[in-house]
């Protein structure tokens, strides 16, 4: 029994031994480290919001605007504000004379047919042979089929007449056939004066890509030059930034541009340019229309309902057919055309310095009984120039 006792009190002992121990080991077990403390800074000032002082407030005395001197002279008196500048308004280069300046460009660009029929009409012996060298070299410069058949006809006889021939008696000659084919006696000014107590108004057609508005826009110079008040009717409304362009032509003279918006009704426009023209007392008024194909009826005949409308206020003075030289033989199929849907009065030849195809003009003239009335002789402001038959014929056959 006391066996029993004793090995109770040495397994009570040996398991308070293992208490202690076990509670001594966690006492002892080291601590997590304590958060760094955060130290103490100063904070940024905020950034300024929208109406805040850039800093803070002074405690300085503030003057009321009554106070406050404003920019201006010594004596304090206010200085105007500036005006936006004015635009510049161009004076173009005076009208007469015109072809007789742009002579050696003309002739740079077209003397290859006089300089061709000189050299044929120079040789010896003027056979059959010869004189079907100078029909070929004029239907090559697009004279046409009957206005050459005319022309050397008339030639034959007059060499055949003259027997001996030197340069220059060749040179006179045919200078003077020259000049009668393309038929002195048409009356070629640009009627621009009405006879009505309206302005005079003149309306530009054409195919597409033949420079009617520029070739507007040159003649508003033109007119300009001429002391004319103008007016211009922006009624091309299919083709994109067509009457801003036409609009910069006029602001740059001084002329006042009546336009709609883009793929608006052609005829209203015009209609309003004529309207407007009337209503400020101005001299002409110049109707720039669309570009059509001469195959598309239905185009051509808008192009006939623009010249009806207008006919409402008054009746047109001047029809215009713009014509690119350099189309030769196809420009008289389109010439045509535009004949049968509006009454053409006068022709203007545009890009004729880039060509040497200078017959277009007898040809044109012929086929539509209408005379050129204009030419335009490059890209310049004032390259437009009224046609005059002596001057071109001069700059073909050279001085």
């Amino acid at each position: 029994m006391e066996t029993i006792i004793l090995a109770v009190v040495i397994a009570v002992v040996v398991l308070g031994v293992l208490g202690g121990l076990v509670v001594g080991s966690r006492r002892k077990k080291p601590l997590p480290p304590a958060p760094p403390t955060t130290p103490d800074l100063t904070a940024p000032p905020a950034e300024p919001h929208i109406g805040d002082e850039a800093e803070t407030p002074r405690d300085e005395p503030r003057r009321t605007i009554e106070e406050v001197d404003l920019p201006g002279s010594a004596d304090g008196s206010s200085v105007a504000v500036e005006e936006p500048p004015v635009p510049v308004i161009e004076v173009p280069e005076p009208t007469a004379g015109r072809l007789v300046r742009l002579r050696a460009r003309l002739s740079r660009s077209q003397n290859a047919l006089g300089k061709g029929l000189l050299t044929l009409l120079a040789r010896e012996h003027l056979d059959d042979d010869t004189w079907e060298e100078v029909e070929d070299t004029l239907l090559t410069a697009d004279v046409g089929v009957r206005p050459t058949q005319e022309l050397v006809e008339r030639l034959r006889e007059r060499v055949k007449v003259l027997g001996t021939r030197t340069p220059a008696d060749l040179r006179a000659l045919l200078r003077e056939e020259l000049l009668q084919i393309l038929e002195p006696g048409f009356d070629r000014t640009v009627k621009t004066d009405s006879n009505l107590d309206t302005p005079g108004i003149v309306m530009v057609v054409g195919v597409n890509g033949t420079g009617k508005t520029t070739t507007t826009g040159k003649l508003a110079r033109v007119l300009v030059a001429d002391g004319k008040n103008v007016v211009l009717g922006a009624a091309d409304t299919f083709r994109a930034a067509a009457a801003d362009q036409l609009q910069t032509w006029g602001d740059r003279v001084g002329a006042r541009t009546v336009r709609g918006p883009e793929g608006g009704d052609p005829a209203s426009i015009a209609f309003d340019a004529v309207k407007e023209g009337i209503e400020a007392g101005a001299d002409v008024v110049l109707i720039d229309t669309a570009g059509r194909l001469h195959t598309k009826t239905g185009l051509m005949d808008e192009l006939g309902k623009v010249k009806r409308v207008i006919e409402k206020h008054a009746p047109l003075d001047e029809v215009l057919l713009v014509l690119d030289a350099t189309t030769g033989q196809n420009g008289l199929v389109q010439a045509r055309v535009f004949a049968e849907v509006v009454e053409i009065t006068g022709i203007v030849l545009t890009k004729l310095d880039g060509t040497a195809k200078g017959g277009i003009v007898i040809a044109v003239q012929r086929e539509l009984g209408v005379p050129v009335k204009l030419i335009g002789l490059g890209e310049g402001a004032d390259d437009l120039a009224p046609f005059e038959p002596e001057a071109f014929v001069d700059a073909l056959i050279g001085e």
